[in-house]
């Protein structure tokens, strides 16, 4: 029993004396991309420990420039950056400053949505209502679940205005793709 004390104790003085040695100097300078949801805008939230010149460039996925600008932060900034008008995929936002370069990939996928179409979660749930509003075509939905699987596929001739309850079970997360007239909306939750 005095053996296995030691030997614990021993192992506990080796592990925080490890962990002491791999710890650095949190860093209060960095950078994060955020998508602002239902629209076409994305966030570049930066922070930075000194005040100096910040050069933010966004490259599309071949590594063009699609936008770049040089600011004076003082601490930091937060910009909104509008990307209505670009392609869908990968992009890259790059802040390079006295410190270095910080870059963050993310998707950038447009929202689209008609006026005639809405999805709203209710109250319950798991449990969404779909509305078309004045159509006369064939509406048809498409679910899909938090990880992209299709969990749900109908078809529907609409005429004039509609509305119809689904509900999700083990709901965590659901996209739904909803096309009438040949126009796609897509709402995320």
């Amino acid at each position: 029993m005095k053996t296995k004390s030691l030997y614990f104790a021993a192992l506990f003085v080796i592990g925080a004396a490890v962990s002491a040695v791999g710890k650095e100097e949190p860093s209060s300078t960095g950078m994060a991309v955020v998508a602002v949801k239902g629209s076409e805008v994305v966030k570049v939230i930066y922070k930075s420990e000194t005040a100096g010149k910040v050069k933010l460039s966004v490259l599309d996925a071949a590594s063009n420039v699609v936008f770049t600008e040089t600011r004076t932060s003082n601490e930091g900034f937060i910009l909104p950056l509008n990307f209505a008008g670009l392609e869908s995929g990968q992009y890259t936002v790059q802040v390079v400053d006295a410190a270095g370069t910080k870059s963050e990939k993310f998707n950038y996928q447009p929202s689209a949505f008609t006026k005639n179409v809405h999805v709203a979660k209710t109250g319950a749930a798991g449990k969404f209502v779909l509305s078309v509003i004045n159509s006369n075509s064939t509406v048809d939905v498409k679910i899909y679940d938090a990880n992209n699987n299709l969990v749900h596929t109908s078809s529907k001739e609409v005429s004039g205005d509609h509305a119809q309850l689904f509900s999700i079970k083990n709901f965590s997360g659901a996209t739904f793709e909803i096309t009438n007239a040949g126009e796609t909306s897509i709402f995320r939750f």
